[in-house]
């Protein structure tokens, strides 16, 4: 039962999108690069999003081959401060309107046409959705013309899903082996299918930038750590590490960017008390803004930037950084480490969802939450420069094997395994009645 862009329409329903609006964390990329993915490779594609109020309610892009339809604009504008602004009333819209016009608008129109439609579910956000789109296919005699998965990313929210109806409905995916284990605690057992990085990911920031960026932070050791202000990142443990850095005697410089949330304030409070001098600053718009915010702080420990850091400097950012600071305890795939290694940077990450992060090999894997593991792991990378330029090699060697592409075959060969469970029809069957 093969799934090719002549015979498959996709459909991925996802809080988070591509909008800036709409993006809070790894889902947003997920769900922005993933539906880019399919589209670059001929299917017409549909991503359902709470996106930005004052864009288009429906866009095209990829020459026509992926739609986007932000949903729920009308709650969005009275919610400003971004996709999870007013969730409760978005998620019950949600359920209320969408699952009809996808049957109407995407898999009607496909059926007639004889094409199969792969419906792509996205958090707990989307799980009752997937369960009414299911029941009003099967009402409407269509539910063999779709396959559809739903894909946790997270833990959120598991306590608020009908596990037993969404096992039923869908088959159930998840990003690493870690968040496969956890999913058995709630009596499910999900397919693996790793989160992937678009090619255009794997980049080499110019040397010159690069130098430029090291020369204007004027430290023994620059870090880097981006991701939202959560305890589950370990921003605590981060800044114990830099504090206990600079006590014995290394010039320290950790830039950082969070997020709105209000543990920022514990980890800001946090740094200075372990003697760390903490700057805020507006996020760079270019390379050479990157080396001015640097220069412009020289004697602050930490660079707090504040405002939206441009995603094209990201490459740049991680190369130049001697290490970057992915060390959460609790990360269900960890897509920034893995966007480190695609641009020569030093990843150090936890110990959870990191599927791709081999200890000593091609990252630098911690095994605890005790900052002296990370200050030791820090001094060795300062330390011995072939071991960094060892680990930096070899991450680069990883990160191909995880673009979309990749990861796409392997979707791909799930989504047979879901239509042969749920009954689809073959590519080439007689096309739904009109």
């Amino acid at each position: 039962m093969s799934f090719t862009p002549a015979d498959t329409v996709f459909a991925m329903l996802s809080f988070e999108g591509p909008d800036e609006y709409s993006q809070a964390g790894g889902l947003g990329v997920r769900a922005k690069e993933l539906v880019r993915a399919l589209a670059d490779q001929g299917y017409e594609t549909h991503l359902f999003f709470i996106g930005d109020p004052a864009l288009p309610g429906e866009e095209s892009a990829v020459e026509g081959r992926l739609t986007y339809h932000r949903w729920s604009q009308w709650i969005s504008r009275s919610h400003p401060m971004g996709v999870y602004d007013g969730e409760e009333g978005k998620v019950r819209d949600w359920n209320h309107s969408l699952p009809g016009y996808l049957v109407d608008f995407v898999v009607t129109p496909a059926a007639r046409a004889g094409k199969r439609v792969v419906v792509l579910g996205e958090e707990w956000h989307t799980a009752w959705s997937m369960n009414l789109i299911s029941d009003l296919l099967f009402y409407r005699g269509l539910r063999h013309w779709a396959v559809i998965l739903w894909n946790a990313n997270n833990l959120f929210g598991f306590d608020r899903i009908d596990w037993k109806s969404l096992d039923q409905a869908t088959t159930l995916t998840t990003v690493s082996r870690y968040m496969k284990h956890r999913m058995w605690e709630w009596s499910v057992n999900p397919i693996v299918i790793p989160n992937g990085i678009p090619r255009s990911a794997i980049v080499d920031p110019p040397p010159r930038q690069v130098a430029a960026v090291r020369a204007a932070a004027g430290a023994d050791l620059l870090l880097f750590k981006i991701g939202r202000f959560d305890p589950d990142k370990r921003w605590l443990m981060a800044m114990t590490a830099a504090g206990l850095l600079k006590r014995q005697g290394l010039r320290v410089k950790l830039l950082v960017r969070g997020g709105k949330e209000p543990h920022g304030a514990d980890v800001l409070a946090h740094a200075a008390m372990h003697g760390l001098v903490v700057a805020d600053s507006p996020s760079p718009r270019d390379a050479a803004g990157v080396s001015r915010v640097l220069k412009d702080n020289a004697s602050a420990d930490v660079v707090n930037l504040v405002s939206f850091l441009p995603e094209s400097l990201l490459g740049l950012l991680y190369a130049s950084a001697d290490a970057v600071l992915a060390n959460s305890g609790h990360e269900p795939f960890g897509l920034v480490g893995l966007e480190v290694m695609a641009a020569g940077g030093l990843a150090v990450t936890g110990s959870t969802g990191e599927d791709y992060a081999e200890p000593f090999r091609n990252a630098i894997v911690l095994e605890t939450d005790d900052p002296l593991e990370l200050v030791t792991a820090l001094r060795s990378v300062h330390e011995r420069p072939e071991l960094a330029q060892s680990l930096r090699r070899r991450g680069r060697e990883t990160a191909p094997d995880f673009t979309w592409e990749r990861v796409l075959e392997q979707l791909l060969y799930r989504v047979e395994l879901a239509g042969f469970r749920h009954g689809a029809v073959a590519a080439g069957a007689k096309p739904a009645p009109r």
